[in-house]
């Protein structure tokens, strides 16, 4: 696989600089960004610098103010997405779904997720393990997005969207961490976004 030039927004959470490792491990080049500039910045930035693929880091508090990330996603830019965490609940508000309180916070917890086996899961067995640490989940998922994945576990009485993918942009993203130590499959499922996406 040739090499990928990730152009990374950091949303000021612990585990970005992991993310990096770990796509560095595969290959990728990635530039570090802040994701509290202001949106026609990153819209700039992504002119600029030409990424191969944005990746939109977790981070704390709700996706509304979390930065460009929002106004950002909502002009549906055709360059290939990435999201983890708060990335996919961005995902989610900047085109008309709802993100809420999840049934209970999840912060450091491997749960079995189970998914349909094509794009970031393919070859992966269904249900594997996934850490979470979130308090936000997906309500409702706008018409663009289709879910991949779900989490059966926990005092949800439905299954909690773990990943969704855009039905037309080259947009995915993960609810969970796969950077995690509690994601042992997570190197793979990078390996396959890395692949997956144009």
């Amino acid at each position: 696989m040739t090499s990928r030039r990730i152009l990374v927004v950091d949303n000021r959470d612990s585990f970005v600089f992991n993310l990096v490792e770990d796509l560095a491990r595969l290959g990728a080049d990635c530039t570090v960004v802040r994701g509290d500039m202001p949106p026609e910045r990153l819209a700039g930035r992504c002119a600029e610098d030409r990424p191969d693929l944005v990746l939109l880091s977790p981070g704390p508090g709700r996706p509304e103010s979390a930065g460009a990330m929002v106004p950002w996603l909502s002009g549906r830019p055709d360059v290939p997405v990435v999201g983890v965490c708060l990335g996919l609940q961005a995902m989610v508000v900047a085109l008309g779904g709802k993100v809420g309180r999840a049934p209970e916070p999840v912060h450091g917890r491997a749960t079995r997720v189970v998914h349909e086996g094509d794009g970031a899961f393919e070859g992966l067995s269904s249900p594997f393990r996934a850490g979470r640490y979130h308090s936000l989940v997906a309500l409702r998922l706008p018409p663009e997005l289709v879910a991949t994945a779900w989490s059966l576990e926990g005092a949800a009485a439905e299954p909690l969207v773990m990943a969704v993918r855009h039905r037309t942009l080259p947009w995915v993203a993960l609810q969970f961490h796969p950077e995690s130590i509690l994601s042992p499959e997570g190197p793979r499922i990078l390996s396959n976004l890395l692949r997956s996406l144009p």
